[in-house]
């Protein structure tokens, strides 16, 4: 693929200006440097780059990117998680912008960084001038490190897999080898070889690591805590959603915005604000008239409610074997899990059956993706963060209380209170099987929400 220009992630201490300096050496290609730092342009202390300003870079960003795309060589830079994100999203989404990532273990870049810290020597060209001194390790600096590490290295490769792109990943030790940084000049679509690096940078802590630290064995106390390869984590295979937008409900006067979650309390809270409005709510919300609606409302407030999982789910099973509006699912349950609702089954194996179903449509193991009315609520809550964040959210069984208290909040003094939910009939067949597979189906609403058992 043809690239016009290039772009480096890295973090600090991974390197990147030893390779911003290797590249450099080639005929043909022109790195500058972090050229969208929050602190300056190019390199500490500048306050203009190429004819641009600090002050011009941060109203528009492009005029810098135009004035160093500009030239015959290939132009490049170097981009971290904290820089510009307005960049970021940029050149992550531009195809022929091509991403050069830099990793280096996070261990040695932590303690890199700690050393420079204390130091205040970020950059070493020659090693008489070298500032040596050992530094403490911080556990719970090192975890947030990592843990940051890993969302920047997931955000990026996911972005490139969404767009179909794909990057040149070079770790820390090879940015010395002679015969990878010719591989990345030739990915580059860069013609010019090189035979000798460049030595103006030199290599600023090579001693073992136990050497640059002044509690080394607390690393190892602190490794035995950490899932290094994220072995507790349990894989999400959802389907991502978007915002329930024309499920919002505004109230007719009082500014809450109730953000349903379906199959949880989302008739008996709709009942509630037409009630303390003496008027139905306004819904049908897109994007577009939820801004307005948002702008001309100062001080609003937006809610939505949990249901636990096993009542959240017998309340959408019940809909789904009275109405006639689920033919697909009724299908899937019959084909399936051998369950015909049409029939009569026995109310708790047909439940049973269609808990089964769930977990299955929710881990993509049936052609028959999740609806709202059974997907997961934390991915009915994280389809609504794209547009918008509840201030609160709140639960089932203490409406009682909140709903009543948020609406003194905005102003009644004599608030009505929430109608009571619905016996749906669960306490009447629910046993530990029904517990256990409403945990596997809904595992993620379990620990995203603590939720026990009922």
């Amino acid at each position: 693929m043809a690239f016009d220009c290039f772009v480096i992630l890295a973090e600090m201490r991974t390197g990147s200006n030893l390779l911003e300096s290797n590249l450099n050496a080639f005929e043909g290609i022109e790195c500058h440097g972090e050229i969208f730092n929050p602190g300056f342009i190019n390199t500490p202390g500048t306050d203009s780059y190429k004819g641009v300003t600090f002050a011009e870079r941060e109203a528009d960003p492009w005029r810098l990117m135009m004035a160093v795309r500009k030239g015959v060589r290939m132009p490049g830079f170097r981009l971290f998680h904290d820089h510009d994100r307005r960049i970021w999203d940029h050149v992550l989404a531009d195809t022929a912008c091509a991403k050069v990532v830099l990793t280096r273990n996070p261990l040695d870049s932590y303690v890199s960084r700690k050393i420079a810290a204390a130091t205040n020597q970020w950059k070493l060209g020659d090693v008489k001038h070298r500032r040596q001194v050992q530094v403490p390790f911080v556990a719970a600096e090192f975890e947030e490190h990592l843990s940051r590490l890993q969302a920047t290295q997931i955000e990026i490769l996911n972005t490139l897999q969404r767009s179909g792109q794909t990057a040149f990943y070079i770790g820390y030790d090879d940015a010395n080898d002679l015969d990878v940084l010719n591989g990345l000049a030739r990915w580059l679509g860069v013609p010019a070889r090189i035979t000798d690096l460049p030595r103006a940078l030199k290599k600023q802590n090579p001693e073992p690591l136990e050497q640059k630290l002044t509690n080394p064995a607390e690393v190892a106390r602190a490794l035995a805590r950490i899932d290094r390869f994220d072995l507790g984590r349990t894989p999400n295979f959802e389907t991502r959603r978007g915002p329930l937008l024309p499920a919002i409900q505004a109230g007719a006067s009082t500014p809450l915005l109730f953000l349903p979650l379906r199959a949880a309390p989302e008739g008996a809270v709709t009942d509630w604000l037409t009630t303390l409005d003496g008027a139905a709510p306004e819904s049908g919300f897109d994007e577009g008239r939820l801004d307005r609606w948002r702008q001309a409302h100062p001080g609003f407030r937006s809610f939505t409610v949990l249901r636990h999982p096993l009542r959240r789910a017998h309340a959408a099973f019940v809909r789904v074997r009275d109405s006639g509006d689920f033919a697909p699912v009724r299908e899937h349950l019959a084909r399936l899990y051998g369950v015909d609702l049409g029939t009569g089954p026995d109310p708790a194996t047909a439940f049973k059956a269609y808990l089964n179903f769930c977990r299955a449509s929710i881990q993509g193991q049936t052609g028959l993706q999740p609806w709202p009315l059974w997907a997961t609520q934390a991915a009915q809550l994280q389809g609504y963060g794209a547009v918008i964040q509840p201030d609160l959210i709140l639960r089932e069984e203490d409406l009682a209380q909140d709903l009543p208290a948020l609406a003194r909040r905005m102003g009644h003094a004599a608030p009505p209170p929430p109608g009571s939910a619905a016996d749906t009939g669960l306490e009447a067949i629910l046993d530990a099987e029904m517990q256990a597979l409403c945990r596997a189906a809904y595992g993620r609403d379990y620990d995203r929400f603590g939720f026990g058992d009922l």
